[in-house]
């Protein structure tokens, strides 16, 4: 291994989670590092691996995420032209088992690479900041350091942990020890600790991947155990690298910061104080976006009349029009309407909770239903019959599939559909349709260079997704 590869630093994305607290923008189905909350343009998980494109500083970087989540993750990065390793979690184990496989996975290259931990849902308003303080804190974790990057507070946040700084420590300037975690604290014990200079705990580590397969071994050799096993035991499928599920499932569900932050001798921290925000909250995407003279954020079409202070986002075509209020979110999607203060949008995640006790299909999941082979969206449900808005990209093919309680209509209104029906295989054009019986044996392919969009609509018995039996799927779905 060459001398500058092995200053590279391997950035690994946590691209775990569901963001409920940013819901209904945010669901099971499309979380909120996928969707285009702060920016117009891309994504916060676009962002983030576009923050790692400098060769110069970091390594190709590794996604560990669901396996729900693998096609949107593709697709994104295809999007902005980043090439990554995609390991696919079969479960949610927290962000211990996270990072133990973050380090098993760079080890196996080099057992002293400099890894760099990051969520795939953080905002950062100066990138050459947040790159040149990773390469400051590479030079603690080469030292046998394991680094954080600790946030200059702007604010007595209670959403956050904080980090009492210790000692310098030597080699490059600016990183010291950490003296202590701090459980995120009430608003008078915030303003306590930035008082002291404590920093915001970000969630950012840098560690030789020796060291924390050490620190691992020492404090929760299960974990370590476990994801080994995970990973000893992954297969290929497609351009992804899937765990093995029994092995993963073994690891103790627990975070990196309570299996080995705050137990090792070995914690170190580099202050920071670029603009940083997990925008965990509807408050926090509030804080970070553009506002008007009355201080509000207006996202789609929306309109306001003596309104201040206010976040107001609006999905697709709704106009979403609020009078009279002030520090209030209001958010329109196709199918749900949130309002609440910018005081309590914490309580979201409850919403959500109570949301799926009552059974509320809204809770986990959008109206348009994100496909590797494109999209489908619901656009009327009735009894015996569901209507859906269906695009394929090019070069796309849904699964070999028959159904037992549901007969299907296709229309096409852009594109050419090939159309596997039983044993005869036929092209459907614009404005042409086509009958699939219920039992029948069919396939939808995209063979051209345009998006196919077509009109399905289904009539029988039931119409669940789970009515659907696969034979053969590209996809290994």
């Amino acid at each position: 291994m060459s001398e500058q590869t092995s200053q590279l630093i391997h950035p690994v994305i946590l691209c775990g989670g569901s963001g409920t607290r940013l819901w209904p923008a945010s669901r099971e189905s499309m979380p909120k590092q996928f969707t285009r909350l702060v920016s117009l343009e891309s994504s916060t998980f676009q962002d983030t691996a576009r923050r790692l494109a400098d060769a110069d500083v970091f390594e190709r970087p590794c996604v560990l995420t669901s396996s729900d989540a693998r096609f949107i993750v593709a697709e994104q990065l295809a999007e902005i032209g980043i090439d990554a390793d995609i390991i696919l979690e079969p479960e949610r184990r927290d962000s211990a088992a996270a990072v133990a496989v973050a380090a098993l996975h760079a080890a196996r290259r080099d057992p002293r690479a400099v890894v760099l931990i990051l969520a795939a849902d953080h905002v950062i308003g100066d990138t050459p900041a947040f790159v040149e303080a990773a390469r400051h804190a590479a030079a603690g974790a080469r030292a046998g350091q394991i680094m954080t990057l600790g946030i200059t507070p702007t604010a007595p946040a209670t959403g956050y942990g904080y980090i009492r700084v210790g000692a310098a420590l030597d080699g490059a300037s600016g990183n010291h020890r950490v003296e202590h975690f701090v459980e995120k604290p009430d608003r008078a014990g915030a303003e306590r600790l930035i008082a002291e200079g404590a920093l915001w705990n970000s969630g950012y580590f840098l560690f030789r991947a020796d060291v924390m397969l050490a620190e691992l071994e020492a404090h929760v050799p299960e974990i370590l155990t476990a994801t080994r096993a995970a990973l000893d035991g992954a297969v290929r499928d497609l351009d992804f690298v899937r765990l093995d599920a029994a092995a993963f499932g073994r690891a103790p569900k627990t975070s990196i910061d309570y299996a080995v932050m705050e137990r090792t001798e070995r914690a170190g921290v580099r202050p920071v104080a670029f603009p940083w925000s997990d925008v965990g909250t509807w408050d926090a995407v509030w804080a970070v976006l553009p506002h008007d003279a009355e201080g509000n954020a207006l996202r789609g079409r929306v309109e306001a009349l003596d309104t201040r202070g206010s976040l107001i986002h609006s999905e697709g075509e709704h106009l979403t029009t609020v009078v009279g209020l002030d520090d209030v979110v209001v958010v329109t999607t196709a199918d749900a309407v949130l309002v609440t203060s910018k005081a309590r949008a914490t309580q979201v995640k409850d919403l959500v909770t109570r949301l799926r006790e009552k059974a509320h299909p809204e809770a986990d999941a959008h109206r348009r239903m994100y496909r590797p082979w494109g999209w489908y969206q619901r656009i009327d449900i009735g009894e015996r019959f569901q209507v859906k808005r269906i695009l394929v990209t090019p070069g796309g093919r849904l699964s070999l599939q028959k159904h037992y309680h549901r007969a299907e209509h296709w229309v096409v209104v852009k594109g050419t559909a090939e159309v596997t029906l039983n044993d005869a295989v036929v092209l459907v054009h614009e404005n042409e349709a086509i009958y699939l019986p219920i039992g029948s044996m069919h396939r939808l392919t995209n063979p051209g260079k345009i998006p196919l969009e077509l009109i399905e609509v289904q009539v029988g018995s039931y119409t669940g997704e789970d009515d659907i039996i696969r034979v053969e799927d590209i996809y290994g779905r």
